[in-house]
């Protein structure tokens, strides 16, 4: 009986969210049961650095009291779902540190709005997330709780920052998680760990609670298995937040009711800018094959042109460090998180606070933030950045008076080893081309998994991705669900 047990509770981590919900709405096991299940799985796969703070006791309580509304009716959207976490969200009564010894310690009085309604709608937390320090990396090497390895190949990176969100969804030790996507951060560690990411269009989803980085760029979005699981999240999350200025007032459709809708008559964008011999030959072959299965589907192919690609890693990385040494600058030992000892006065309790805090890549960022925002180079610099960012978001306005979407490779290259991004930041942030131009324009754009490449012996993950109009999230959905994600 033990044994049958145990192989029950290991069945459990390989069910969707939309297929979980339906065997707890039909009492085919109990909430208590799943998220036990999830619980074991993490104590099992520690080795991927996935979690930077487990919760069980929270989540098993949370679980029971989700047993207790499904015998009374009164079970939310979510109810026994197990989550997790990405560090950078605040969760009341529990420690929030963006993965920066500068918050050692914090922890929120508040609930951010995302992980309200999640714990609203009946979720379980299973506890946070890894992530780059701030979410400021592309490869989860920048957190102060150590390296996020990639379950699919764990010399390699996952990607990042949304780091232990991907890692946790890909070897089962959530059924889903959140992340934040600032030039790629969810889209990136999906493509490479063999999920689906999905960032909404700037003011879809509230950033209330969220830890800035860059408050122009970032977004919260999903990080599941399918493309059901991605419509299901996103339906909880979404609406408008009178506690974020930058909240969209704007009907929330139903995204699930996108799900199962042909793709016949739409006309995806192919720009020429993003299938180019830089591409990795295996990453190209992968994403034209996905093309061609969206031309089988009876989708009708366009080409569209970006005529400022070139110009989008130089804007973004000018935008986001600005904002960033904007936002950081809360950061000085005074209120809350890490603070320097015996300091002879505040200049020193502020720059010794923020040299201890701080890591490297946060630092180099907040540097040229700060440079760059400076008396004689802001019109040279950051406001040229801006003016590149609306050329962009006129390309793709262009774009889109031709085609429903513009589809093209997440990411360059497959996932490279572990330590290999430090040796060239440049390429590193090369690495994020094709998601930043979304961030910059606000639109929502989501990878899904498109096969593999072979590499050092290894199958790893391509991830395709799909950028859609403003607020056409369910033509993403619609589309990534046609091709069987």
């Amino acid at each position: 009986r033990c044994k049958k047990r145990e192989c029950r509770m290991s069945d459990l981590t390989k069910l969707t969210i939309a297929e979980t919900r339906d065997g707890l709405k039909k009492r085919d096991f109990t909430a208590t049961e799943v998220v036990s299940a999830y619980i074991k799985a993490m104590e099992s796969n520690r080795q991927y650095n996935a979690y930077v703070l487990e919760t069980p006791e929270i989540a098993l309580e949370q679980a029971k009291a989700s047993d207790r509304r499904y015998a009374d009716g009164t079970n939310g959207a979510l109810e026994g779902i197990p989550l997790g976490i990405k560090d950078l969200f605040c969760t009341k009564g529990i420690r929030t540190t963006a993965c920066s010894h500068i918050l050692d310690g914090f922890v929120p009085q508040y609930e951010s709005t995302v992980t309200g309604k999640l714990l609203s709608a009946g979720a379980a937390v299973l506890g946070k997330l890894n992530m780059d320090e701030f979410a400021m990396g592309a490869s989860g090497e920048n957190s102060a709780y150590g390296i996020t390895r990639n379950p699919e190949a764990p010399d390699r990176i996952p990607g990042g920052s949304s780091s232990g969100s991907a890692a946790a969804v890909a070897s089962a030790t959530a059924i889903a998680a959140l992340g934040s996507d600032t030039g790629g951060s969810i889209r990136q560690p999906a493509g490479h760990c063999g999920i689906v990411g999905l960032k909404p269009t700037y003011g879809r989803v509230s950033r209330y609670g969220l830890v800035a980085f860059a408050s122009s760029l970032d977004q919260i979005g999903p990080m599941t298995r399918t493309v059901e699981d991605a419509a299901i999240l996103l339906q909880a999350i979404s609406g408008h937040d009178r506690k974020d200025s930058t909240s969209a007032n704007c009907p929330v459709p139903d995204f699930e009711a996108a799900l199962g809708r042909d793709v016949k008559g739409l006309k995806v964008g192919i720009p020429s800018e993003y299938f180019t011999s830089g591409n990795h030959p295996g990453i190209s072959e992968a994403v034209q094959n996905t093309v061609k299965q969206l031309e089988s589907l009876g989708a009708e192919l366009v080409e569209v042109n970006l005529p400022h690609a070139d110009a989008v890693v130089a804007a973004y990385y000018i935008i986001a460090c600005a904002e960033a040494s904007s936002n950081l600058s809360r950061f000085d030992g005074v209120r809350y998180g890490k603070r320097a000892e015996d300091a002879a006065g505040l200049v020193e309790l502020f720059s010794r606070t923020r040299e201890e805090g701080f890591g490297p890549e946060v630092k180099r960022r907040i540097i040229l933030g700060t440079y760059v925002l400076s008396s004689g180079y802001y019109d040279a610099y950051y406001s040229r950045a801006q003016k590149v960012r609306s050329l962009v978001a006129r390309d793709f306005a262009e774009a889109f008076s031709r085609a429903d979407i513009i589809v093209g490779p997440t990411s360059p290259a497959p996932a490279p080893k572990i330590g290999d991004s430090a040796l060239d930041h440049l390429q590193t942030y090369l690495a994020d081309i094709y998601t930043i131009p979304a961030n910059l324009a606000g639109l929502p754009a989501m990878s899904i998994p498109c096969g593999t490449v072979r590499e050092s012996g290894m199958e790893l993950p391509v991830g395709f991705q799909m950028m859609a109009p403003h607020f056409r999230e369910d033509l993403l959905l619609k589309t990534g669900f046609a091709l069987g994600k």
